[in-house]
Parts: structure tokens; sequence; C-alpha cells
């Protein structure tokens, strides 16, 4: 899948061009809408959360970047001489990394073959990808045929459990009726908007559980407010 609307690759030319922070509407089926602003998506290493910092020094050999969008991530390691290679479903985006310099590729995660890789690199809980729960499984087996024996994939999540809770700490829906962390979102930007898109947040113990079962040894690097880093590494 190549996207058709690219709300977020709009946003990344239009920023690079006036330097005017817009609002990203991100839409789901199951909260209330969220705002991502287009500044957002070019911050520096110093503007980054923790968890995003700690991940990009663990990073090593040959990198790929899952999803880079405006590449802050790729262009750190690359101005630290790292060996990284960038990937997005937006070509908007797309262009933007190639005016930058960086070896930057329009296809899904998915259609790539025949690579090898040392460092996986999925931040801004890019192991959403999947999709749903009963599609994690899949996707760590494709992540583990790109990746050289005892590399690494460094992902971030969230248990998001607490979004089912009401005022007095108890749960408002079943959670046994359907995997909580099963969302579908839609991106707005002045009028571009995206098609709805399956999206998973997943709790520690159900990553550990599959990447476990598929080949990978799981250790949560840094836990912090529901959210969390893990670096699996391939067995």
């Amino acid at each position: 899948m190549v996207l058709k609307n690219d709300p977020i690759g709009q946003a990344i030319i239009d920023f690079k061009k006036n330097g005017i922070n817009q609002n990203i509407i991100v839409s789901s089926d199951l909260c209330e809408d969220d705002v991502l602003s287009s500044a957002y998506l070019f911050r520096s290493f110093d503007d980054m959360p923790e968890i995003e910092k700690i991940a990009l020094s663990r990073c090593s050999g040959k990198i790929l970047d899952v999803g880079a969008g405006a590449g802050p991530h790729a262009n750190y390691l690359n101005k630290k001489g790292m060996n990284v290679s960038c990937i997005d479903i937006s070509p908007l985006a797309i262009v933007h990394l190639k005016n930058n310099k960086l070896n930057a590729r329009l296809i899904n995660f998915f259609n790539i073959k025949n690579e090898k890789y040392d460092t996986i690199l999925m931040l801004m809980n890019g192991i959403g990808i999947a999709g749903k729960l009963t599609n994690l499984e899949y996707t760590l087996m494709k992540a583990k045929s790109l990746l050289n024996k005892g590399g690494k994939i460094l992902c971030d999540s969230s248990d998001i459990k607490y979004l089912y809770k009401d005022e007095d700490n108890g749960q408002w829906v079943n959670l046994n009726s359907m995997y909580y962390g099963d969302f579908k979102f839609q991106m707005k930007y002045k009028n571009h908007k995206s098609e709805w898109f399956d999206w998973l947040y997943v709790d520690f113990l159900n990553l550990k559980n599959i990447a476990k079962k598929v080949g990978f040894l799981a250790e949560k690097i840094i836990d912090y407010n529901n959210q969390y880093l893990v670096e699996l590494i391939k067995k």
C-alpha cells in the first residue's frame, strides 16, 4: 500500500517550505480526536522523548528506519555517520527525505525482500503497522526475515488499557470481547484526509510472548507512563 491521500506528507512539505506549525488531526474509532503538530515531525534530538533518545543510542550496524516520516531519527543517525536507510508509504515524505540527502524509498515494509539489516527501528509505535494483535506474529516474522543473526528490533508501544477505565478505576468495556489495543485511525491535515487504517497498541506481555514464539528475545529497556521501549533480539 502506498498512500493516495497523504496528509502527513503534505504537512511535512508545508512545514519545510514555510516553517509554519499547523495541526494534524488524528481521529480514532475508540477515543476522542488528538492533535499532532507538524513541527513535532521535525523535532531535534534534544526535543525527543527519553524513549526515542535511548532507542537511537542502541542502534548499530546497518539500520532500517520504518515509517521515517520527516526523518528526525534518520537525520540524527546519519549525522553520527551511521548506515541508515528510510522507508515510508508517504510519497511526499520520501520526496522530503531524498531532498535531505537521506537514503529513502517509497515502499511498504511488508513488500521488502532479499535485504538484511542489523537494526530495525520502529519508533512512534511503529510496531502498530501490524494493525491488529492477530497480525503481530506475521509482522515479527517479516521483520525477522530482514535481520542478520543477532539483529534487533527497537520499538516502542503503549499499554492503553487505562483508556477503558472510568473515574473509579473500573473497566467500562469487556476486555475479553476484543483486544483493547486494536484501533482504527484517520489523519486529517487541511483538506487532506487519509483513509481509515488499522493500528495496534500492544502491551508488553503479549509482545513478549508472541516475539518468543517467533524467535526473538524481548527485553524491556524502559517503561514510563504506560509507554515502553523494547529491544527484540533475533536468536
